[in-house]
């Protein structure tokens, strides 16, 4: 089986949400059916239907965290040695070619992407240019807008 690289970060958040759906959610709606089974016929009660859909959703979800976590290759980039490559989990900060705008990227395990907080997954068009790439080095990105070329103006290990 495929491990998936996670940060710690990236692996306590699935941790708390997986917590919370069996703690707070699960219940939550054990609790709504059985209210929901107390006013009646079943076949015409909105408020069942949604909640058992609602469960359908939760226990789907536990188990893909549950997976997820199982699969899980946490790496702590401060721990891997510095060789000035672009690695999982590094740092990058890159320059537009063409604009001259400037970026950071983390390079992180698919969960964890969020482009608005400056995190890319290992997986993403712009990360697979960039790993195994230093300081210096012009990555070409084929991405959905086009070709765009980015230098690497620094890698850092976080």
């Amino acid at each position: 089986m495929k491990r998936t690289p996670m940060t710690a970060r990236g692996a306590e958040a699935l941790r708390n949400e997986l917590k919370k759906l069996k703690t707070q959610d699960r219940p939550n709606v054990i609790k709504a059916i059985a209210e929901a089974r107390g006013h009646g016929d079943l076949s015409e009660n909105a408020e069942y239907h949604a909640a058992r859909e609602q469960q359908g959703f939760i226990e789907g979800r536990i188990g893909e965290i549950e997976g997820k976590l199982g699969n899980a290759e946490i790496i702590d980039p401060s721990k891997l040695p510095n060789t000035g490559k672009v690695v999982f989990g590094a740092v990058v900060e890159l320059e537009d070619q063409d604009s001259g705008e400037r970026v950071s990227y983390q390079v992180v395990g698919e969960d964890e992407a969020d482009i608005r907080a400056g995190r890319i997954s290992v997986t993403s068009p712009i990360a697979r240019a960039l790993v195994g790439k230093s300081e210096g080095d012009v990555a070409d990105v084929t991405a959905p807008g086009g070709t765009r070329s980015y230098e690497i103006l620094a890698v850092k290990l976080a």
